[in-house]
């Protein structure tokens, strides 16, 4: 018997097991019968109403419901990354007019095309570092101005060297906005639509590309537009460049309207702060008042800290706690069991942007070679012999760019569109690692195929079908690097990944530059094995669709 409670009689005629007796007990014993005592069902009733307002990060997510909110947040991260996507991609549309002002030879259109990328690459990791500390609101408002102001400064640049220097401070800024952009986005999401909204806002990535090179055909080709005296030149191109800083202008201003990541706010033990941008969004999405949101406590584990270490944390000042912490999350990618997925993560980045960029960047080239060539077939390397011929014996230069190259662009870009919405509509069912399998052997296989291309024809649809595989992998990618790295090194393990990326970027490139005039059977296969090879990598990582963030 417990002491103060109710004593239950053991009668033979009283059975509250499963079987319920006609006439067999009380109404009482039967209340009483499963939970022993009054003063346990007490108990559990009061457990049970202390507990329906405590929610794990995952319930209290799902509990804001979907809707207005993160179509919303939808739309200005994707905004972001379509003006991240502009900004990389501008230069291999402005590289065929500005090799006349800025004096450019094939290396140095190289160099041009990767000094954004290294930029990027000095940029990602300490932005990256410092959104884990302080927030990613705070990193991505930063960078967009950062980064609309060097494009404007370069866009204004008269010599190559300056225009250089330009283009690396803004290729720093984006590696702000690149990495922190997905960590931000993905930590509004519940586990069952993250999947399908990381694709939708990679498909912004292409709207960016479609914007750009509809952008370059529309002014680029008038040469007559802008201002020169013998001082200053400021033409079409620049006009183009210019333009294409106003749309990261627009999101730094849009991002002041939205919170912090409620996740990242709870992995600083800000919980209160986090549960009231939950009750703001559960009152954007279903017009209730904020305080009916039924959560109140959210529940989350963490290691308790001694006394003494929040005693240091305390002794130290603000910034001395955020270097702290950037020191420590990046010792943390390196040691087991992250170490594998870091390792990893960085391989494939690496190998994937080698093609992404390395060829992509240099399709308007191409085009620009092919439309220049007088013959109706030739394969690529010899459009590029005749190209250099020419160079040589005329040792002119001519700035004039037909509107066929920039509409050859525009179909190539536009043909990711069909690629963006399979993968929108399929990444939560089929998986990450089935996209980027099947895009990183397939457009492996495009890469291959472009030396035996031998007509200006051939040469678009091999291109259009590399941007369109290529487009499913990048959103699959972008899904699995941002869901495998947990919340307090998510931005930090991005970050090592897009250096990665970018460095990827910065040799395919340089590469493709120096070898596609010297020995051209190369790239292509270089990159083709490359793309294969690193692809079949992320098998080894673990399966993230429709899990939880860790």
């Amino acid at each position: 018997m417990v002491e103060g409670g109710i004593p239950l009689k053991h009668k033979q005629d009283c059975d509250v097991k499963d079987e319920r007796l006609p006439n067999g007990c009380g109404s009482k014993d039967l209340e009483l019968g499963n939970l022993g005592t009054q003063k346990d069902l007490t108990k559990f009733s009061s457990d049970a109403e202390k507990s329906s307002d405590k929610a794990d990060f995952e319930r209290a997510i799902e509990l804001t419901r979907y809707g207005k909110f993160h179509y919303l947040l939808l739309a200005v991260c994707g905004f972001v990354s379509t003006s991240e996507e502009m900004d990389v991609i501008s230069m291999s549309f402005i590289l065929p007019s500005a090799q006349c002002d800025l004096n450019l030879s094939t290396e140095s259109k190289g160099w041009l095309n990767s000094i954004i990328f290294i930029g990027m690459m000095a940029g990602a990791y300490t932005w990256g570092s410092v959104a884990d500390s302080l927030g990613r609101k705070k990193v991505l408002i930063a960078s967009s101005f950062m980064n609309a102001i060097c494009i404007v400064a370069s866009s204004f640049s008269q010599s190559y060297e300056l225009f250089m220097l330009f283009r690396f401070l803004n290729g720093a800024a984006l590696g702000g906005s690149g990495p922190v952009i997905w960590s931000y986005f993905a930590e509004f999401q519940p586990k069952s639509k993250r999947g399908s909204m990381l694709s939708f806002m990679a498909a912004f990535w292409t709207l960016g590309n479609l914007f750009v090179a509809g952008l370059a055909w529309l002014i680029i080709p008038h040469q007559e537009l802008g201002y020169r005296n013998q001082y200053f030149v400021y033409n079409s191109w620049r006009i183009f460049l210019l333009i294409c800083a106003v749309p990261s202008f627009i999101v730094a201003v849009l991002l002041f309207f939205l919170p912090e990541s409620p996740k990242f706010l709870l992995s600083q033990g800000r919980s209160e702060e986090a549960i009231a941008i939950f009750k703001h969004i559960y009152h954007i999405n279903t017009g209730n008042d904020a305080e009916d949101y039924p959560v109140k406590h959210l529940i989350y584990e963490e290691e308790e800290l001694t006394v003494e270490e929040k005693a240091k944390i305390a002794n130290r000042g603000k910034y001395a706690n955020m270097i702290v912490d950037i020191i420590d999350n990046s010792k943390q990618l390196f040691v087991s069991p992250i170490l594998r997925y870091t390792i990893i993560s960085i391989t494939i980045n690496f190998t994937f942007h080698i093609g992404y960029y390395g060829l992509m960047m240099w399709f308007p080239e191409l085009f620009n070679r092919f439309d220049k060539y007088p013959g109706d077939s030739a394969s690529v390397c010899e459009v590029t012999d005749y190209s250099i011929k020419m160079g040589l014996e005329t040792n002119k230069c001519n700035p004039e760019i037909s509107s066929s190259v920039f509409m050859e662009s525009l179909i190539t870009v536009a043909a990711a569109l069909p690629s963006n919405i399979i993968a929108v509509l399929g990444m939560d069912r089929l998986g990450r690692k089935f996209f980027l399998v099947f895009s990183t052997v397939s457009s492996g296989l495009c890469s291959a195929s472009m030396y035996f291309v031998y007509t200006k024809t051939h040469n678009l649809i091999v291109s259009a079908v590399f941007s369109s595989v290529i487009s499913c992998g990048n959103a699959a990618l972008d899904c699995l690097i941002t869901e495998i790295f947990p919340t307090n090194l998510r931005a930090t393990g991005i970050a090592i990944s897009m250096v990665a990326a970018r460095l990827g970027g910065v040799i395919g490139n340089i590469v493709i530059a120096t070898l596609l005039d010297t020995y051209c059977p190369a790239p292509t296969f270089i990159v083709a094995g490359l793309l294969i090879g690193g692809g079949l990598l992320c098998l080894f990582l673990p399966n993230t669709t429709r899990e939880p963030l860790s």
